[in-house]
Order: structure tokens, then C-alpha cells, then sequence
């Protein structure tokens, strides 16, 4: 055995016996995976926040009239399509989590009598795409299954919320659009 290797496993060894400050969880082969428990209460809170934030999101558009719903698709860049978004099991739950698609929401509003302005809103806290977020955007806007994609991120001012049009923000780079 490399000892590089050996060093790795006996990290992970020490850390599975420190049950004080890390959760520990064992994959089919036995191998432990542990988080450290502060982190683990930084994700469930960041989560949560996140969730809330969706919701605020959620609630100021409806008021601004535009009807809402959770986008439920997803796109495999590989393939180049429009997919059905991966569901997820929590199994400590018992619940079947949905609303896993990209961008979290689809939205539309009346323009006229036949015309809908319909548009893609992803909520991120701090505005800031991943690459392959920014890929996706892309991909919707060239494919024109979206007209427009706002991003959602919490104001300057406490409580208020800023739309970034993703064409504007990042419309240089994705020109190809």
C-alpha cells in the first residue's frame, strides 16, 4: 500500500472514532465518510435560508402579476436535450423532494390578448451562476424555450430583491446566443 493512501485511510479511521465532532456514514464497501458537524448545521441552515428566500422570490412576482411555477426539467449538455429533472429520495423524511429543476422557476405574464411574455427565474442569494448554470442559460435562451432569465439575488437594502437579466450580465461571454 501507497503511503499517501495509507495516510488517507487513517485520517478517515481517526475521524469515524471522533463522534464528538464528526458524523460519520459508511458506503456499501465500508469505507466512512465523515462531515464535520458544524458544517453539517451550516448546510441545514443555509438550506433553509435559501428555501425562504425562494419563497420571498416566489410571493413578489405574484404580486407583480406574473403566474409562477416550479420548472421541473432540467438539460443534459451532453446530449443536448431538455430532460425531466432528477426527483430525490430523503429517506429520513420519507419525502419525494420534486422541484429539482434548472432554473427553479418558470414564469409568464400577459402581454395582449394572444401574447405571453414567459421567462425562467433562477434564485441564487449572492447572483452568482456556476459555469455549467451559465451553460444551461445559454442553452434555454439559444433554444428559445425562454425569452428572458432573471436572477434573483438579495438587494443592497435589507429586505429588498434585484433581478439580474442573464443576456445583460453575462451576454459577452455566452455571445453565441
Amino acid at each position: 500500500m501507497k503511503k499517501e493512501n495509507k495516510e488517507k485511510i487513517m485520517k478517515k479511521i481517526r475521524e469515524a472514532e471522533n463522534t464528538d465532532n464528526y458524523e460519520t456514514s459508511y458506503d456499501e464497501r465500508g469505507i466512512p465518510t465523515s462531515k464535520k458537524k458544524s458544517n453539517i448545521k451550516k448546510g441545514k441552515l443555509s438550506k433553509a435560508q435559501g428555501s425562504r428566500f425562494e419563497l420571498k422570490v416566489r410571493g413578489e412576482l405574484e404580486s407583480k402579476e406574473w403566474i409562477l411555477d416550479k420548472w421541473n426539467n432540467n438539460i443534459d449538455l451532453e446530449e443536448n436535450k431538455l430532460v425531466k429533472a432528477k426527483r430525490k429520495y430523503n429517506p429520513f423524511k420519507k419525502i419525494l423532494i420534486i422541484g429539482t429543476g434548472f432554473p427553479d422557476f418558470i414564469a409568464f405574464k400577459k402581454i395582449n390578448k394572444k401574447n405571453y411574455d414567459i421567462i425562467g427565474v433562477e434564485v441564487k442569494m449572492n447572483g452568482i451562476l456556476s459555469k455549467i448554470e451559465k451553460e444551461k442559460c445559454a442553452w434555454y435562451l439559444r433554444n428559445k424555450i425562454f425569452s428572458q432569465i432573471w436572477i434573483a439575488k438579495k438587494g443592497e437594502k435589507r429586505g429588498t430583491i434585484e433581478y439580474d437579466d442573464f443576456l445583460e450580465k453575462y451576454g459577452k461571454k455566452y455571445n453565441k446566443i
